[in-house]
């Protein structure tokens, strides 16, 4: 078992003919993952070679759900054009809309998500400006690399695409059931939250790590939720214990107000609900560890 996507999974790619939905669909199809088609309203009726396979393009995501029984989309359109891909895909009413585009206007984002709440949350949306989801073994909507890791018991949600991937790494030896990167935008379909709950309903996944950054208060809602609901063991990483005081870092959500959002706070509210925080990626992974080996 797994969250989110398994080895059922049909994925199509909004903006397949493109030349980053090419590379990532060519990944995802390598690593074992069903890609059934793509869309693009340009070149709908046509097929493209994609990693040996033919697939069909589609005017239209109800089209290609109609036609393939597609229950993912993973978007990789051009950020001024994004808003109405995602649109279309929650209109569609497809269970699962990966957005990597990075760069959509925030009013973008909280239009798109109002509109799939405005509809029962029928479409969770994972992003944007995210690296998207792998089940590895299973399969793989994004553009997380496939052969980082094995299966394996860890749950990891992240803010971070590249702290995702050296977590990963740093944990290869223990194995991942699900990772989860949530984007680091101000507005997201997904939170930790979202995801802790997914991990905790997992009879697969074992134990949890969390990677936060400045910025924001999520992470200290996450620390609430994992007292009052997570039985599991949680290990986190706060990135930005270094970062300059006063200044605006990486992601458009790492926005620090006075104490509130700083990696220390974000530290302090975790270890008071039992979660144990490393200072580096190294130190958490080894935390980790130490959780599987007692």
């Amino acid at each position: 078992m797994s969250i989110l996507i398994g080895t059922d999974t049909k994925i199509i790619v909004q903006g397949l003919t493109g030349s980053e939905g090419t590379k990532h669909a060519t990944r995802m199809l390598a690593s074992g993952a069903q890609v059934v088609g793509g869309v693009n309203p340009r070149k709908a009726g046509t097929t493209v070679q994609i990693g040996g396979v033919e697939l069909p393009i589609f005017g239209t995501v109800a089209e290609a759900i109609a036609e393939t029984g597609a229950d993912t989309s993973v978007v990789f359109v051009p950020p001024a054009f994004a808003k109405a891909a995602v649109v279309e895909a929650v209109e569609a009413g497809i269970p699962l809309c990966v957005v990597i585009t990075e760069g959509i206007p925030v009013k973008d984002s909280a239009e798109f998500w109002a509109l799939a709440k405005s509809k029962g949350g029928a479409t969770r949306i994972i992003g944007p400006n995210c690296p998207g989801v792998i089940s590895p073994g299973k399969s793989n909507a994004g553009i997380i690399p496939a052969t980082i890791t094995g299966p394996g018991p860890i749950g990891l949600v992240s803010k971070s695409g590249t702290l995702t991937y050296q977590m990963m790494f740093e944990l290869a030896d223990i194995g991942i059931s699900t990772a989860v990167g949530i984007g680091g935008d101000p507005i997201i379909g997904t939170t930790h939250i979202d995801a802790l709950a997914a991990f905790e309903a997992d009879p697969e996944t074992k134990a949890i790590v969390m990677i936060g950054e400045i910025g924001g208060d999520a992470e200290e809602r996450a620390a609430e939720f994992i007292r009052q609901n997570v039985t599991k063991p949680v290990v986190a990483y706060v990135a930005g214990f270094t970062a300059p005081e006063g200044k605006t870092m990486g992601h458009a959500g790492a926005i620090v107000s006075g104490s509130a959002g700083t990696a220390q706070a974000k530290k302090a509210a975790l270890e008071a609900a039992g979660v144990k925080v490393g200072r580096t990626p190294s130190e958490t992974a080894a935390l980790m560890r130490e959780v599987f080996a007692s």
